[in-house]
């Protein structure tokens, strides 16, 4: 920074700054356009991107079809923020916010929407009695997917914006943020230090909504910030990161409504356990 700012007395939208992700991010809420949202066969439809919040619901779907949970079947619609789909009227009557991921569970007698990615992993793990934990450790588990929802938008908003997408590096910022993520990540890896997953030896929602914002970092995989960070150095984290990607359901629900990377690993639409082996990206590009 090489002036210094001074606040306005009334704040004024400047379309243009924001950095890379300005188009996306407005002042206001409420739709732009009217667009309809795809329903397809199955009781949940999940509209989503495959980014750490929509990964955590996708996972959740994953976990249950594998456990067994045939009544877990779900589409899975991609929501392409880049194009402002989340602005669109169907979008925007599921959730009010705009964010992804938006669910509508049509499994009982009247459509259920369910907006913020911890609502709904709780909605689903209520709805089908699976991943909560015990009950005795209900409230350490109900604690840990709490701290993941108020800590990842320092992760994500806070250093992920302004160390990889904000318009010119700023130092008091980056630093800001940064000691902030290190210092989440140390919480995590002193309670992994004396703890298999985050509850125990159960394996729960509060590891889903967890691993794809921390366990991603020390996987070097947010924001090619890995050596910047030190990730390394947690290694009780990286412990715990790395078993939980040894699932296959953890493995499959970080391929959907993927629409970047590698396209052998972009499901960018779900809608049947068969798509993993037919349409992946790469399979999609050979057929065209």
């Amino acid at each position: 920074m090489t002036e210094a700012y001074t606040p306005p007395k009334v704040w004024k939208w400047e379309q243009e700054s924001g950095g890379r992700f300005a188009s996306i991010n407005r002042p206001i809420s409420g739709p732009t356009h009217d667009k309809e949202l795809p329903i397809g066969k199955h009781p949940f439809q999940l509209y989503s991107l495959g980014t750490p919040n929509g990964v955590k619901v996708t996972i959740m779907f994953e976990e249950l079809l594998a456990a067994g949970h045939s009544g877990a079947e779900y589409d899975a619609w991609l929501i392409d923020i880049s194009e402002g789909d989340q602005f669109g009227s169907g979008f925007v009557d599921i959730n009010p916010n705009s964010k992804i991921p938006a669910l509508m569970d049509r499994s009982g007698p009247e459509p259920i929407r369910v907006f913020e990615s911890g609502a709904i992993l709780m909605h689903l793990a209520e709805k089908f009695d699976a991943f909560l934990g015990p009950k005795e450790k209900r409230a350490e588990m109900l604690s840990w997917l709490f701290w993941q929802m108020g800590s990842a938008p320092y992760l994500g908003g806070g250093f992920g914006h302004f160390y990889a997408y904000a318009p010119e590096p700023m130092e008091y910022p980056i630093n800001r943020f940064t000691m902030e993520v290190k210092r989440q990540l140390d919480v995590l890896d002193r309670h992994l230090a004396k703890s298999r997953y985050m509850v125990g030896d159960d394996y729960t929602i509060a590891d889903m909504a967890i691993w794809p914002w921390y366990g991603r970092t020390v996987h070097g995989a947010s924001y090619n910030a890995g050596e910047f960070l030190d990730v390394q150095s947690y290694k009780n984290v990286i412990r715990w990161a790395d078993e939980v990607l040894e699932r296959k359901p953890v493995q499959r629900g970080r391929m959907v409504n993927k629409a970047f990377g590698e396209p052998s690993e972009q499901l960018r639409e779900r809608h049947d356990a068969s798509d993993f082996e037919t349409r992946t990206q790469d399979k999609l590009d050979a057929q065209s």
